[in-house]
């Protein structure tokens, strides 16, 4: 049989290609006089605009990367078993105990235990280790250019123009990663300007060479963002047999004792924990893979990052530094999809009536809920998980129109 990746909607012309945004020299340069001027309208100084945005550079690889971010074309088996690797565990670690005496220090003013920071900085940049290699300018001036997110990304370049006007940063020493994202624990400008925090007294906020400032950062951004002291991010659990999966996802949230009482267990079969706490139901790979209960924080970590794998990967690495084991069941590996097959699976399933929402070409909870109808419609396991089974029908229907 050929593979998913190769026959998956072959033939559609309803897609457009993602290889179309394009963005020349010339439209860029009057772009850049146009956010020159906006600048100088939001009260930024003749000065900093002058020496910050004279030298930008349209950077084509920018717009690449903002086609195909890693937590929605990448399989959930695949996003996890990379970045919760046991190098990274290990690293993890020995960065906490490294740490201990900042870690104890900033548990108790911002109420964030110091695994999940470890883990946080482990995710953005491997502990410190790659902090990125793009000029920021350059990144958030092509992004604000290129017109997809333009208003936004015209901000949070007028933000990183404020962070050089307030003397945290010089435009040379910003770099960071295609989005724009900066420093040891990836701020973008906006949450910078709000959130960075000066832990080490040097008269800087200095994200990218203080691991004090940036870990002091993390839990003031995550304290902002609503972290509750004293609960766990969520946990792995057992689902029963008769599970219904269309009950999966933060609309359906029930308290620990209701999962309790329609069979949900531990993964050793334990009774759940007594505690006063709302939850949903996460099944990231389907019905044979891991499922997650999720807490608050786990919406906090969501906070930082609109991804759920990347909330998981978050609560687990966490979970492995504070020296917890494996995951009782591993994640199931899934056919890795592009941004086009993303929305014709989103086309056929709206087509067919099945409410996927906006065909924008992203796997996120409404298309996932789609997929779940549209199992359920065809006696399949309603888990809204696009396994290969799922791909091929839906093709097959594809085919027909």
């Amino acid at each position: 049989m050929p593979s998913i990746r190769a026959t998956l909607f072959a033939g559609s012309t309803l897609l457009a290609s993602h290889a179309s945004y394009a963005l020349d020299k010339a439209e860029f340069e009057q772009c850049m006089a146009q956010l020159r001027a906006q600048a100088h309208e939001e009260g930024i100084p003749a000065q900093v605009i002058s020496r910050s945005l004279n030298t930008v550079k349209l950077n084509e690889r920018v717009i690449e990367l903002d086609r195909s971010q890693p937590e929605f074309t990448s399989s959930f088996s695949d996003y996890y078993t990379r970045r919760v690797s046991e190098t990274r565990i290990e690293t993890g670690r020995k960065k906490y105990r490294e740490q201990q005496p900042l870690l104890q220090e900033l548990a108790r003013e911002y109420g964030v235990p110091g695994h999940y920071l470890v883990a946080f900085w482990g995710l953005e940049t491997n502990y410190g280790g790659f902090l990125g290699s793009i000029p920021v300018l350059d990144s958030l001036s092509t992004l604000a250019c290129e017109g997809r997110r333009g208003e936004y990304f015209s901000g949070e370049l007028f933000n990183a123009l404020r962070i050089i006007q307030a003397g945290d940063a010089e435009a040379k020493q910003m770099e960071g990663s295609w989005a724009g994202a900066m420093g040891q624990t990836q701020f973008m400008p906006a949450v910078f300007l709000r959130y960075a925090v000066d832990h080490d007294g040097d008269g800087k906020r200095n994200l990218w060479k203080s691991t004090d400032d940036a870990l002091a950062s993390a839990a003031n951004f995550l304290q902002g963002l609503g972290w509750e002291r004293e609960q766990r991010w969520g946990r792995e659990v057992r689902l029963p047999k008769s599970f219904d999966y269309q009950l999966t996802g933060f609309s359906h949230q029930r308290s620990l004792s209701d999962w309790a009482d329609m069979g949900i267990t531990m993964p050793n079969g334990q009774p759940l924990p007594q505690a006063d706490m709302q939850a949903a139901v996460i099944v990231p790979s389907g019905h044979n893979g891991p499922a997650f209960l999720a807490y608050q924080n786990f919406r906090v970590i969501m906070g930082w990052n609109r991804s759920e794998s990347y909330a998981i990967a978050v609560g687990r690495l966490a979970d492995r530094i504070a020296g917890g084991g494996e995951l009782a069941q591993a994640p199931v590996p899934a056919p890795r999809l592009t941004r086009e097959q993303v929305t014709r699976v989103q086309h056929t399933l709206n087509e067919k009536g099945f409410d996927a929402g906006e065909e924008d070409g992203l796997m996120g909870p409404s298309t996932r809920k789609a997929i779940g109808r549209f199992q359920q419609a065809n006696g399949m396991v309603a888990d809204g998980f696009p396994d290969q089974e799922v791909l091929t029908l839906l093709s097959a229907f594809s085919e027909t129109d």
